[in-house]
């Protein structure tokens, strides 16, 4: 591990991370920014009010202890992410008044990769205690300790954020590195097995049911050998529809919707996961130390039915379908090397296709609620290119999907361009071992609802930057 001091900096692996903010009555924030210190808008900023950005690389938690976690999934992180910071405050005094002030990294395995503890906290009440920020092809972790007076408003409003009732600043420059870059690297260094003594705690599930955010890379929890795996409570259905893409005013309304399930372990496992609504659900699994991976549904009769994973990579991430029977009961049947998470999310959580291109790695499930449209698709993977249309219009069950048509069926790199009909549709990457960029060509206007009748009206809703009154309050 690395303890630094104040303005210190090293590199961390390029893996899922799990970051603790230390002290009593704390309260964790973290903040996206572009190389020029800004954040791009109000799903940057990822606070209890909001505690998981829209693409699921940033999730905040609190363990039973009261402790903020942000779990930080740095491989997926969008490109024009420059830095992460990682921001402490509290409303009880000022943080002079706060024990044990600090913040700690964890990998995904419960190794600590990086620890700074704050030791002159003064009268300011909101403070960014460490930043990660990309360095010569990885990622290097910074102690900050910077405070500010005036709180998180002062702290969010220098940054880009417009919170209600203020005006809009001019940001400061972005701060540079604080010593030379080293030598670029290909491959982030390797840490060895964490010491008994320092694992990072397991977790309880933060109160009340949080936004289904579409999923790209939700890192691991540490799940050290000598901790059990964790076995949530079956899910809790609750009104829930996909966060809305920008001009997209329709809501997804087709499948089951509750909050997800997550469950983590290590080596083969058979995963239950009961009381879910019947139909199609992603289920997204995580296996940072692979070496064989493969991911089966069970029928009844305990006999596997649907194969959804068959990798060799040696890190495999992939989101793929499965349906949920009419039982309620979802069980699948895992082959592992090491530790794995699991999360079983709504399909109305999985990422909608635009015309901005974005990155991608591994089989993936993503919805096009437009009209006619081309789907440009590159892959820069070795191995079978598959990818799947399911058209939901006309298909008024719910808890089946309807049957599917394949659209490219290719091995290696290359280059498609696929017409896509008017949605909305399921778009699934079925088989895609290695890196991708999609996005839409020539997108033309809808001719009819995205869903006939509309969809009900969904409480995580993002409002509008006006509408934010007090949403820096942190909900404790």
């Amino acid at each position: 591990m690395t303890t630094l001091i104040k303005g210190g900096n090293g590199f961390v692996p390029s893996v899922p991370l799990r970051i603790a903010v230390r002290g009593r009555g704390m309260d964790a924030m973290a903040l996206l920014l572009t190389e020029r210190g800004l954040v791009r808008g109000d799903a940057d900023v990822v606070f209890h009010g909001q505690p998981a950005h829209p693409n699921g690389a940033v999730r905040l938690l609190r363990a039973e202890d009261g402790t903020d976690w942000l779990e930080l999934g740095l491989p997926v992180l969008e490109p024009d992410v420059a830095r992460v910071l990682v921001v402490g405050s509290t409303d009880r005094g000022s943080l002079r008044d706060v024990p044990g002030l600090g913040v700690e990294a964890f990998a995904p395995d419960g190794t600590p990769v990086a620890q700074y503890e704050v030791t002159d906290a003064a009268g300011e009440t909101a403070m960014v205690l460490g930043e990660l920020y990309r360095r010569a092809g990885g990622w290097k972790f910074r102690a900050v300790g910077q405070g500010w007076a005036n709180g998180l408003e002062g702290l969010a409003t220098d940054h880009g954020v417009h919170v209600a009732g203020t005006e809009p600043q001019a940001p400061p420059a972005p701060v540079p590195p604080a010593s030379p870059a080293p030598p670029a690297f290909s491959t982030p260094p390797a840490f060895a097995a964490p010491a008994p003594a320092a694992p990072a705690p397991a977790f309880a599930p933060p109160p009340g049911p949080a936004p289904v955010a579409p999923a790209a890379f939700a890192p691991p929890a540490p799940v050290p050998a000598s901790v059990p795996p964790q076995h949530p409570a079956a899910p809790v259905p609750v009104p829930l529809a996909a966060p809305v893409a920008a001009g997209q005013d329709e809501e997804w309304a087709y499948g089951p919707v509750f909050a997800p399930y997550t469950e983590t372990g290590r080596d083969n496992e058979v995963i239950t996961v009961d009381g879910l609504p019947p139909g199609p659900v992603v289920v997204q699994l995580e296996v940072p130390d692979a070496g064989y991976t493969g991911l089966w549904v069970l029928d009844r009769r305990n006999k596997e039915k649907d194969n959804l994973v068959n990798s060799t990579e040696d890190q495999y991430f992939g989101r793929v379908l499965a349906v949920v029977p009419s039982h309620g009961t979802l069980r699948l049947r895992l082959e592992a090397e090491g530790h794995w998470r699991v999360e079983v999310s709504p399909l109305a959580a999985a990422r909608r296709l635009t015309e901005q291109e974005a990155d991608f790695r591994g089989p993936d499930v993503l919805l096009h609620t437009g009209g006619v449209a081309d789907l440009a698709i590159r892959y820069k993977g070795d191995d079978n290119l598959i990818v799947n249309v399911f058209e939901l219009a006309g298909h008024d069950d719910p808890t089946v999907l309807p049957r599917d048509e394949n659209v490219v069926n290719e091995i290696g790199k290359r280059r498609e361009t696929v017409p896509l009909t008017e949605g909305p549709l399921i778009v699934q990457f079925e088989m895609a071992d290695g890196p991708w960029r999609a996005h839409l060509k020539r997108v033309q206007a809808r001719t009819g609802p995205l869903f006939p009748g509309g969809a009900p009206a969904s409480p995580w809703r993002t409002p509008a930057p006006a509408e934010r009154k007090g949403w820096l309050s942190r909900g404790r």
